[in-house]
């Protein structure tokens, strides 16, 4: 991959062998789907690419409600640290 996960980890990680957490997980998400997302600017063509961005934009949806479900304040934290729009 062209990016890497180990910072975006640490700073969203919340102890030192946090690596699995929703915050963690939607963080990572975030970034692969930013790079894949320049990807398409060029490799307009790459349909089994796209395939796999949608399904990540799925898994963050997912994860996203989920985390909404359990802490609102976290979410909404979380949410305008990455810039999304919701």
């Amino acid at each position: 991959m062209a990016f890497e996960k180990a910072p975006t980890i640490t700073k969203y990680q919340r102890h030192e062998t946090d690596s699995g957490s929703p915050r963690v997980q939607i963080a990572v998400l975030t970034e692969r789907i930013n790079y894949l997302t320049e990807h398409f600017r060029t490799h307009a063509k790459d349909h089994h690419g796209r395939l796999g961005l949608l399904k990540m934009v799925g898994k963050r949806r997912r994860l996203l409600d989920y985390l909404k479900r359990e802490n609102v304040d976290e979410y909404r934290q979380l949410v305008s640290e990455l810039g999304l729009r919701h």
